[in-house]
């Protein structure tokens, strides 16, 4: 790869006034605090919390077999497996450390980890909301961007980091 065209950085007027700042974080944190729980065994990993297109990209991270929920998305999730493997009741595949997921919109699935399973890890970019449905297809929840920002602020309170600490990941 050349860099002769750009022996310099960009400059900053190149830029638009009005940019937000960009997001550069380690993924798998040292500091487990940083992991929001949402049921027992099962937690989040904020990534980016988009207030304005109302998405949220996160880590889920399962340490347990087992049912983690049955829900709907009313619009597309992309996913990667990172570490582990999980499937959906409602499908023949088992997603492994390595692939990649697209749900499309509309879709109502039941996430499972399996007992030859110790620990999960997958990245999901979840545009919209996730609603959450009983063994009817009834809505009984949901959740979306700012429901994830009250669980994490509550979360980080919590456990010493403070309210603030969630602005790092909105925009």
């Amino acid at each position: 790869m050349s860099t002769s065209h750009f022996p310099k950085p960009v400059p900053p007027e190149w830029q638009p006034p009005d940019l937000m700042r960009e997001v550069v974080l380690t993924a798998v944190p040292e500091d487990d605090r940083v992991w929001v729980p949402l049921h027992p065994n099962v937690w989040f990993r904020p990534l980016l919390l988009n207030v304005n297109a109302g998405y949220w990209t996160s880590l889920l991270k399962v340490r347990a077999a087992g049912v983690v929920s049955c829900h709907r998305h009313p619009a597309p999730v992309h996913g990667y497996v990172i570490k582990g493997k999980w499937r959906y009741l409602e499908h023949d595949w088992v997603a492994k450390a390595g692939d990649y997921v697209f749900e499309p919109p509309g879709e109502t699935h039941t996430l499972v980890v399996d007992e030859d399973c110790e620990e999960m890890i997958t990245w999901f970019l979840v545009n919209g909301a996730m609603l959450y449905v009983d063994e009817t297809g009834k809505q009984v929840g949901y959740t979306d961007v700012h429901e994830r920002i009250a669980l994490c602020r509550k979360h980080y309170i919590d456990v010493g980091l403070g309210a603030d600490y969630v602005n790092q990941f909105i925009r």
